[in-house]
């Protein structure tokens, strides 16, 4: 019954035009990215190396697919939890205030099993929609810029990563993007639970997120304590991934943060639903 009501929920879904809004504007977003690198791609490239260029000598594509790859990663991965806060801010809300939700309680299912198959259905348009990042901004990327080594710039230095030691780099850092992306949704579910609109759990799940930011990227002491427990602490940790050699400590423990935040909204999620009073 869990599965056949998560299928229904995937029905609801993919019946949105949200849903495809979603999927269109980030389509849109790495299409103009692309266009513009591919334009004036070279000015780009000379202002990031100009600083190393009197030490260092460049042979080879710069600019490549996996390059371009990077740089769309790390200019979307912030806009993404919109897009898909948009979708899962009102799987619970969206039934009380279609006025659903009691035919809903209904069926033979239990109220826990009711979030997880939304929960569920959740997951799978947040793995979507990271699956379509990944194909726009890595095999499109490639089939117009070309193959080659990759450059990256961080607080180490520069990087420069081999074209063939790059694929479980990417596979890794979709993952940890899509449990970052995975934690949004759940949160967002979790205020859909609390919420009688779809406009409210959008909001708040985009507050949260910038608040969280803001806090990260503030240097003061008093918040030294929290940051590492924040999931948006955690939700570049994808670049982590590009660093040599690969910081295996750090990678995990964003790993394990992200996945307690999923389990500990969800669980928050199940236990407001089952008490919610769905009469009135």
């Amino acid at each position: 019954m869990l599965w056949k009501n998560t299928r229904n929920e995937w029905i609801k879904i993919t019946s949105k035009i949200r849903s495809y809004l979603g999927i269109g504007a980030l389509t849109v977003l790495i299409v103009v990215v692309q266009v513009a690198l591919k334009a004036d791609g070279g000015s780009f490239i000379s202002y990031v190396t100009a600083s190393f260029e009197q030490t260092l000598s460049f042979n080879g594509k710069i600019l490549n697919g996996n390059l371009v790859a990077f740089i769309v990663l790390q200019m979307l991965i912030v806009h993404v939890p919109l897009l898909i806060a948009l979708v899962t801010g009102d799987l619970l809300s969206g039934e009380e205030a279609a006025g659903t939700i009691r035919m809903l309680a209904t069926k033979p299912i239990s109220r826990t099993q009711i979030v997880l198959s939304k929960w569920i259905a959740a997951a799978l348009y947040t793995f979507v929609m990271t699956a379509w990042l990944a194909f726009l901004s890595l095999v499109v990327g490639k089939f117009i810029f070309g193959e080659g080594d990759l450059i990256v710039l961080n607080s180490s230095g520069l990087n420069i990563i081999a074209s063939d030691d790059l694929p479980w780099r990417f596979a890794l850092s979709m993952l940890i993007a899509f449990l970052a992306l995975l934690t949004v949704s759940t949160l967002s579910l979790c205020f859909s639970a609390f919420a009688k609109n779809s406009v409210g759990p959008i909001v708040a799940t985009m507050a949260v997120i910038i608040l969280f930011t803001i806090i990260g990227t503030l240097d003061v002491t008093v918040f030294d304590a929290i940051k590492p427990y924040m999931f948006t602490t955690h939700m570049a940790a994808w670049r982590s991934v590009f660093e040599v050699p690969l910081p295996w400590d750090a990678v995990w423990e964003s790993i394990v943060v992200l996945l307690v935040h999923i389990v500990v909204l969800l669980g928050i999620t199940i236990l407001r639903f089952n008490k919610k009073d769905i009469t009135s």
